[in-house]
């Protein structure tokens, strides 16, 4: 399995942009996001990807999100493709055609690909939020210099949800590590093992739910 953070990006909990216009918008009680998957893709591998964005309307935890089809008339909608530099992200909705980096070799993976559509629903990293500094410890000695801004502390709103080692968007505790010691340590000695999530968990899909009101 590849783990989300070793290419994982924002260009440019959820962030306080949604609260600016960034989230995408409901029609109904639902909240409908047209998307495109890049023919670089084989059918097989769309197939994958459809079936993981199907999860938000049909899989064991629903929410009110649906992911449909582009049609000619869409203006604003996701791109999946699959580019150079990995796996990668915008922060929530930012309007017209909006990329998804999904690269072939390394991002095809549950945990991945939903990693991603989070970010593009208006969520940043878990290690980020802004009590963070309540339950992990950021080692910024230990980190490669050129990824540091991934673990620079947002103003997120968090929903009224808890910290959560176990969140698909959670880093690993060695995640861009320059020299092999923890990038992140918990506060609680007694957690050593985290950012270790497979796909979405309950909590997760429940953060959705609220941000959307679904």
């Amino acid at each position: 399995m590849v783990n989300t953070s070793n290419d994982d990006g924002i260009l440019r909990n959820a962030d306080f942009c949604t609260r600016m216009g960034c989230k995408w918008p409901k029609t109904g009680k639902e909240v409908i996001i047209p998307y495109e998957i890049s023919n670089v893709f084989t059918k097989i591998q769309k197939e994958y990807i459809k079936k993981i964005l199907k999860d938000f309307q049909e899989g064991e935890y629903k929410t009110c999100i649906r992911f449909v089809k582009k049609t000619r008339c869409d203006k604003h909608y996701i791109s999946f493709i699959s580019d150079s530099r990995g796996c990668w992200s915008h922060l929530g909705r930012q309007g017209n055609r909006q990329e998804i980096s999904l690269k072939i070799s390394r991002c095809l993976y549950k945990n991945v690909v939903q990693h991603e559509v989070l970010h593009a629903l208006g969520f940043h990293h878990e290690q980020v939020r802004s009590d963070r500094d309540d339950h992990v410890i950021i080692n910024f000695e230990n980190i490669e210099p050129d990824k540091r801004s991934n673990f620079e502390i947002a103003n997120t709103n968090n929903l009224g949800t808890p910290y959560d080692y176990n969140s698909v968007m959670h880093y690993h505790r060695y995640t861009f590590s320059k020299n092999g010691q923890p990038t992140i340590t918990a506060r609680n000695p007694l957690i050593t093992s985290f950012g270790t999530a497979t796909e979405m968990n309950a909590n997760d899909y429940e953060r959705v739910n609220k941000l959307y009101e679904c």
